[in-house]
């Protein structure tokens, strides 16, 4: 059993400083309830649709990662966090799993992106980099978001053999959509979990996007934990921030 913090923060597109407090804020309170490991959301840092990023992001290691390894050292804690990724002129979407020392344990850059919400878009990631990584608390894998939408990936995933797969979410629709898209985002994720033989944890953004064809899209948060068989362990506030400790049994079937 392993105490984990899904952190649903809210999300302000270019908002640096913010939403690097906010985050700030639940990794302190997660540290505070003994929490193992904290999981942020998708491209938590400047937001998901969001051309800025471009020009704002960096690498992977490079200054926004070093913010949020900083955090991870002061609290003492293992931190999951998707992080807009520069590798020259390539943007990719991405996640990292950091420990408590630091240090980056795993990086895992989203396959299933779309493509018509932000020009010039998100370079996809590979299948064949899709990996796991032995930790204190076992064994951790990642995807993103849209990646959970194809089976290939998910037992991709799966074949890695991890005991936990993290998940962050970008999990946006128009405003009168809501709550019932949540109820396909809790689908979602329990389906990742029967699939990948896993306990899963999948958190959401909350905030709007603010450029390109979604502009007004909600991310409705809602964010999800299932055990290995997909039950629901958990799921979090709808349209709001928030946060939950949860006991998550690890291991695969």
């Amino acid at each position: 059993m392993v105490r984990v913090a899904a952190c649903q923060t809210l999300c302000i597109d270019g908002d640096l400083e913010g939403n690097l407090k906010r985050i700030e804020y639940a990794t302190e309170q997660a540290a505070a309830q003994k929490s193992k490991l904290t999981c942020f959301p998708e491209t938590a840092l400047l937001g998901w649709v969001n051309p800025q990023a471009h020009k704002l992001a960096d690498s992977i290691p490079g200054p926004m990662y070093q913010r949020v390894a900083d955090l991870a050292r002061k609290y003492k804690i293992m931190i999951s966090i998707g992080l807009a990724e520069k590798d020259g002129k390539k943007l990719y979407d991405s996640v990292v799993l950091i420990d408590k020392d630091g240090s980056l344990l795993l990086k895992h850059r989203k396959i299933n992106t779309i493509r018509h919400l932000m020009k010039p878009p998100y370079t996809r990631g590979k299948k064949e980099d899709i990996d796991a990584v032995d930790t204190k608390i076992g064994r951790v894998g990642m995807l993103i978001c849209a990646d959970t939408f194809k089976e290939d990936l998910i037992k991709a995933a799966r074949a890695k053999k991890p005991d936990l797969l993290i998940v962050p979410y970008g999990w946006a629709a128009q405003k009168e959509e809501w709550p019932g898209h949540l109820e396909s985002l809790i689908k979602t994720v329990t389906k990742t979990a029967r699939l990948a033989g896993c306990p899963v944890v999948g958190t959401d953004l909350v905030g709007t996007i603010t450029n390109g064809p979604w502009t007004g899209y909600t991310y409705g948060g809602g964010s999800v934990v299932t055990d290995r068989k997909g039950k629901v362990l958990a799921v979090l506030r709808d349209r709001d921030t928030d946060f939950q400790m949860v006991n998550i049994p690890i291991g695969r079937k």
